[in-house]
Parts: structure tokens; C-alpha cells; sequence
């Protein structure tokens, strides 16, 4: 099977939908930990644990919450497909032909988000920082939902389901304490409705 060729003004979008930003760290972050979250979200990958113990030692402050970003890392398989399931029981359909998750490859680079979405809240959270959004990338995010026709509503239920998830790996107190890190995102995300 082939995969349908992007439209011009997508693949144009695709490099303006960066959703993450450390530009306002920099009064609580040093330049070489504000540079370790940069080369992992340009890799489009997870902190590792040697990123996490460099951010510790640059910014003590983080460090009660850099064990928690470590567990929804090594965790976010499971927790994006309990994510997944939700979106498919709220909405059944939706990867049937005629589905705007149809076809597969469709569905899977919706899956694929859920997992940088969460990536993203790591972010936020091994920074002890609920601003790690770009309000620019998420406008571009949006207009790109938009030419790829991506349901943005069940995007949020996915998120919804990633932070529900997410929350039921921790204990009550890290729950509160990690819960805002979720919702700076899914505000962000209600927007673009």
C-alpha cells in the first residue's frame, strides 16, 4: 500500500508545528540544561536518563519531578495505548473506512502524536516548567490538523486519556502535582477547536 502524498502547504507547515519552546526557561534553566531539552526535542525523542541527572545537577529544584518524568517515559507505550483505546470506544468508527482515521496510516500517525504529546509533557515536567509551549507552533499544529483533516476533538480525547493514564501510575500527591503540567497542553489544544 502507498501512503498518500502530503499537499505542498503541509509539508510547509510540518517544520512550523513545533508545539514545544524553552525561550522563557532561561530565567530558571542554564543554557547547557536548556540545551539538553532542545537536542531531545529536535531528535523527537524522550530525555534520557543521562539528560535527566545534567538537568538535575543545572537546576536542583527539578529534582523531586525528574523521577516521575523518568516513569511516564519508560511507561509511555502502555499509557498512549490506554490512551488509544479511549478515543476508539468514544469513538468506534472512526478507523472504519469512511473514519477520519482511516486509513491505518492515518490512525497510526494519530497514535504516533499521542506519544510526542506526551514527550512534550516529560518536557515540562523534568523542567518543573508548565510554560513549555510555543503558541506559534501550536497555531501551525492546528492549521496542520487542519489541511490533514485530523479529528482535533478526538486528539483532545486522546490527551485526555494520556493524563488520565498517566495520573494512575502516580501516587495522589505526584497526581496534583503533575495534573497542571497535562492541562496547560489540553488547554492549549481546546483552543484550536
Amino acid at each position: 500500500m502507498t501512503t498518500p502524498q502530503l499537499s505542498e502547504k503541509a509539508r510547509e507547515l510540518i517544520p512550523k508545528a513545533r508545539i514545544v519552546s524553552f525561550v522563557t526557561w532561561q530565567d530558571t534553566h542554564s543554557a547547557e540544561a536548556i540545551q539538553c531539552f532542545q537536542t531531545a526535542d529536535d531528535q523527537g525523542r524522550y530525555l534520557t536518563d543521562e539528560d535527566l541527572q545534567l538537568i538535575q545537577q543545572q537546576a536542583p529544584r527539578t529534582a523531586g519531578l525528574v523521577p516521575i518524568a523518568q516513569e511516564l517515559r519508560d511507561r509511555a507505550n502502555e499509557i498512549v495505548e490506554e490512551a488509544r483505546i479511549q478515543v476508539l470506544n468514544q469513538f468506534p468508527a472512526i478507523t472504519q473506512p469512511g473514519g477520519s482515521l482511516y486509513p491505518n496510516e492515518r490512525a497510526s500517525a494519530c497514535w504516533r502524536d499521542f506519544w510526542h504529546f506526551l514527550r512534550c509533557v516529560t518536557y515540562g515536567i523534568a523542567g518543573h516548567r508548565t510554560d513549555y509551549t510555543s503558541q506559534e507552533g501550536v497555531h501551525y499544529m492546528g492549521l496542520l490538523y487542519e489541511e490533514l483533516q485530523v479529528p482535533l476533538d478526538a486528539m483532545i480525547v486522546g490527551l485526555e486519556g494520556i493524563k488520565a493514564a498517566s495520573l494512575r501510575r502516580l501516587n495522589s500527591e505526584q497526581q496534583v502535582l503533575i495534573a497542571p503540567y497535562f492541562n496547560h497542553l489540553i488547554e492549549r489544544l481546546n483552543v484550536l477547536l
